[in-house]
């Protein structure tokens, strides 16, 4: 399955903005969300409402500057069309940029499509965090959930990370990890732990520990928004715990 288009990522994330805004809708914006527990419905609120647009800012070529913080976040009255409108506005710049044109990221030059990506996942994880929350269905389709799964592949594997965030360096050392969807359309990945990082490739093979669970699923545990009792492990489970417990960005 290779990366989607970026009318498929921009569907995507409108898609997942709508569901994230339908989750809190009635909720108490002053609780704690439990699978984000550092912040309040709130701030994540703001989040999603200042994220995009700060992206769509780098896409247009303005100076990254410092990330939003979504504690100093205000909603305004109309807060669904505010969350809606930053969707769009960071897929308008993609659109007028070009997809392949090259932009600022934290770990070098990339595509513009790159922030396009990065919102869409980062919105369906938080959009989950918000049905957990509000204690209603959830869900993300098979091909959107299993980009998610690679692009945080790729951002542990790359070279940097371990320099932005040093745990993920306790990735560093030696087994491997199969995760394989339940869907026929997802070829699942291999992650290989090796001395100096992280690698891995997609499709089918042996590994020490093989996770198995629906492709949603199998994303939401990595992101550590399930429990690990949701997916099916064979083989050395310590592996997979650790590689939990240190590889959230």
């Amino acid at each position: 399955m290779t990366q989607p288009h970026i009318e498929r990522l921009a569907s995507g994330l409108l898609a997942q903005t709508a569901a994230f805004a339908d989750a809190v809708d009635g909720t108490d914006w002053d609780a704690f969300v439990p699978t984000c527990p550092r912040w309040r419905l709130r701030v994540l609120v703001g989040h999603l409402g200042q994220a995009p647009r700060w992206a769509a800012g780098i896409v247009r070529g303005d100076p990254p500057g410092a990330i939003p913080d979504p504690h100093e976040a205000r909603p305004p009255q109309d807060w669904r069309a505010w969350l809606l409108a930053g969707a769009s506005e960071l897929v308008e710049a993609v659109r007028e940029a070009g997809s392949d044109a090259p932009v600022w990221t934290v770990a070098g030059p990339a595509p513009a499509s790159f922030w396009l990506r990065q919102a869409t996942h980062d919105t369906a994880v938080h959009a989950a965090d918000a049905a957990l929350s509000a204690g209603v269905p959830y869900a993300l389709e098979t091909d959107l959930a299993a980009d998610a799964v690679t692009q945080l592949l790729e951002l542990l594997s790359s070279p940097v990370m371990a320099t932005l965030k040093p745990a993920v360096a306790s990735l560093r050392g030696a087994g491997s990890i199969g995760l394989r969807a339940r869907e026929e359309s997802v070829e699942g990945w291999v992650i290989t732990r090796t001395p100096t990082g992280v690698s891995w490739r997609r499709g089918p093979g042996a590994a020490d520990t093989t996770v198995t669970a629906a492709v949603q699923d199998l994303l939401l545990v990595l992101m550590r928004r399930l429990p690990p009792q949701r997916v099916a492990i064979d083989g050395d489970r310590q592996l997979f715990d650790h590689w939990l417990a240190h590889s959230a960005l």
